[in-house]
């Protein structure tokens, strides 16, 4: 994606909770809402190819893949715990109107404009 797409509605998505997406370019997105921040990653564990958006929020900001125990910083995909070795790629993310837009890809590890 090159350009902001909205993707799902922010009360879609309550605080500690994982949403499946997908962009018009088809493209399986989880989205993540970590203490009121909102952030957008590949669904997809780089260990095993299992649903992130099937995991579990940790309270320190990273989504655990329930079939091996991964984990990855919700923010910017940086592999957090193995067995995984290579981290997600994260996309930059904006709220605006109750509506959560998904923006360009990032280098993974790379955090969001501010």
């Amino acid at each position: 994606m090159t350009a902001f797409e909205p993707l799902a509605d922010l009360a879609d998505l309550p605080e500690g909770a994982l949403l499946a997406v997908r962009s018009s370019a088809g493209e399986a997105i989880c989205l993540a809402n970590v203490k009121g921040r909102v952030s957008a990653l590949v669904d997809c564990c780089t260990h095993a190819e299992f649903p992130l958006s099937d995991g579990v929020i940790h309270a320190d900001g990273t989504v655990e893949c329930v079939w091996h125990g991964a984990r990855f910083d919700c923010a910017t995909g940086a592999v957090c715990k193995g067995p995984a070795v290579d981290g997600v790629v994260a996309y930059d993310v904006r709220v605006e109107g109750g509506k959560i837009l998904v923006g360009p890809r990032r280098p993974i590890g790379a955090e969001a404009a501010r």
